[in-house]
């Protein structure tokens, strides 16, 4: 056993094949890649890792494990997903995932080949734990992969707290301890034991604070869509593929793009701080449908077009539409006199929160500060926004009084 002292949960025990799973390559390159991507250009303190947040994903599965009473070789099939349910992620977290989707066709949790080869195989196999039940789990699959990744996995009880944590925000704070104490399994479907309707709304509520103010704070975004379209010159122009991307940690993708000239540019703005501006910043209301549902290989095309329009260089304008806002924590089921039910039909909070992610969405345009009016007057057009492109600027400038936290 090996006590790890953990900056959330006090004292972690890390035992038996998570034990062995800790010091293998593919766990320790999780030191090296953040847990909130680029937040930290916004809460400095946010430097936590992948590594830290899966500790804790592994502590909130062993004490769920021992509520549920679930002991044996289940059980620690279940820790090992827990411990190891982050290690596809690539650099920077969620932040280049669609990227390599689009390139590989996988995401962070499609581990199955991962785990059939390195020293991950190895430990597992040496503890007579077949590779491909992790990687089910890991991928949400069946009764217990509802706890590593399900509307109430121990994933999201962990980063919550652990975001707030760190980033310093208020809003994270949920009872954790009571969530995992209070799990049950209905008919073979992970519930919330019954009187919990209010414990429920807490995570949906810490969700739903945590998304403006940290995760789509805005300087997040136009980090990330800095990051994303840089990972795109990269493999366009190298011989770096999306398989090494997916490989890669924070350090190493940024080395990547120092060494690259059509990607160094975008690398010292990023280590200096020296990002891109809001040229737009529209409300949803604002923009119309075809805009809203683009695909991505349109949005080259726009960008290129309303470069053109404003006089720039076209790879100094970028085009950030964020898909439908989602609320996953809203079908929570809840037991409710014996019978489990949807948080969203019977909390009435569910549409007053999903009314407010709404509200918050917006499409951005990202420039360099000297061009923003020229490119937010010329983004106005193209996209045929329902603003006045002399507005856009003030739009932009408006919404930094929002702006309570963070550098």
């Amino acid at each position: 056993m090996k006590t790890i002292k953990d900056s959330v949960h006090d004292h972690i025990e890390v035992e038996g094949v998570a034990r062995a799973l800790l010091d293998t390559p593919e766990m320790q390159r999780l030191r090296h890649i953040k847990q909130l991507g680029t937040a930290s250009l916004v809460y400095p303190s946010a430097n936590h890792t992948r590594f830290e947040h899966s500790l804790g994903v592994y502590h909130n599965a062993c004490e769920a494990l021992d509520h549920l009473n679930v002991e044996g070789p289940r059980a620690e099939k279940v820790k090992a997903a827990a411990l190891l349910h982050d290690v596809g992620h690539g650099p920077f977290s969620h932040n280049l995932e669609p990227l390599t989707h689009r390139r590989t066709g996988k995401y962070h949790d499609d581990v199955h080949e991962l785990f059939e080869r390195g020293d991950v195989s190895t430990v597992l196999r040496d503890h007579d734990i077949p590779p491909r039940e992790v990687a089910d789990l890991v991928a949400g699959d069946g009764r217990f992969g509802q706890l590593v990744s399900g509307e109430l996995d121990v994933d999201r009880m962990d980063y919550l707290v652990r975001d707030a944590h760190h980033t310093g925000v208020p809003y994270g704070t949920i009872d954790h301890a009571r969530l995992v104490r209070e799990l049950t399994f209905q008919d073979g479907e992970l519930v919330l034991a019954e009187g919990n309707v209010q414990t429920a709304e807490s995570l949906l509520v810490a969700r739903a604070l945590m998304t403006p103010t940290v995760y789509n704070h805005h300087v997040t975004r136009i980090s990330k869509a800095m990051l994303r379209r840089a990972g795109e010159r990269l493999l366009d122009s190298t011989r770096h593929d999306a398989e090494d991307l997916r490989r890669m940690d924070d350090p190493g993708f940024l080395v990547a793009l120092r060494r690259t000239e059509e990607t160094a540019e975008v690398a010292r703005r990023f280590d200096e701080r020296d990002l891109y501006k809001r040229a737009v910043w529209a409300e949803r209301a604002n923009v119309p449908e075809h805009v809203l549902d683009i695909e991505h290989e349109d949005e080259r095309g726009y960008e290129l077009e309303i470069a053109e329009r404003a006089g720039v260089d076209p790879d100094q304008v970028v085009l950030d539409v964020p898909g439908e806002p989602a609320m996953d924590e809203s079908s929570t089921r809840v037991l409710v006199r014996g019978e489990a039910r949807r948080l969203d039909q019977q909390s009435p909070l569910v549409e007053a929160l999903q009314s407010a992610q709404l509200a918050q969405w917006r499409l951005g345009v990202y420039c360099p500060e000297a061009v923003t009016d020229q490119v937010g007057t010329a983004a106005a057009r193209v996209l045929d926004l329902d603003i006045d492109g002399a507005l856009v600027t003030e739009v932009r400038g408006l919404q930094g009084t929002l702006d309570q936290y963070g550098q």
